[in-house]
């Protein structure tokens, strides 16, 4: 089918880094839902983000019903060994209360600003797919290279947020943007 290099249909181990991958015989989202979902293992969240250990973390979709349903489907096939995940769409007059990883699509792209100052503070990872997504206050950005989808980070950002970023997820990041201090 297609090889990625630790994505679907294979998920790697914890101990496996996301590394770039092309998308070639894939749909971009469903990359771009695989890499989502490996992000959960390198993300620290603040102590009292969850009130107990089996609490789920939660992945709030603001884009197209395919990420949504393509982060369900791994969910159900790949479970993460910590937590159960649960994937929430969610239209634009939802809270953002329990969200832990917030993604916004790039057909909200106009609205980046608005709905990331919403989560601003909050310990969310945030996480876009535009040119510009970091300079509207996202943590980990999608884009395209030579091909390939490869993700930008801000650990700044997410250190504001009371997250911190792993530094070998950073190690595979195309570009980072701020520091990790």
């Amino acid at each position: 089918m297609f090889i990625l290099m630790c994505f679907p249909p294979q998920i790697c181990h914890s101990e496996s880094v996301p590394t770039p991958v092309a998308f070639s015989g894939i749909a971009e989202f469903q990359v771009k839902a695989a890499y989502l979902y490996k992000f959960i293992s390198y993300i620290e969240w603040p102590p009292n983000t969850f009130n107990n250990a089996d609490a789920p973390l939660t992945i709030g979709i603001r884009g197209t019903d395919e990420m949504a349903n393509e982060l369900t489907r791994l969910i159900a096939t790949h479970p993460i060994d910590s937590r159960p995940v649960i994937v929430r769409k969610l239209a634009s007059s939802d809270s953002l209360a329990g969200i832990n990883i917030l993604f916004v699509g790039n057909e909200h792209h106009e609205s980046y600003g608005d709905i990331l100052g919403a989560a601003k503070g909050l310990p969310i990872l945030t996480v876009t797919e535009a040119d510009d997504g970091l300079s509207h206050g996202s943590m980990i950005n999608f884009v395209l290279i030579n091909g390939r989808i490869r993700f930008e980070a801000a650990p700044k950002v997410a250190k504001q947020n009371n997250l911190t970023i792993s530094a070998r997820l950073l190690a595979v990041a195309y570009r980072i943007v701020g520091d990790a201090s």
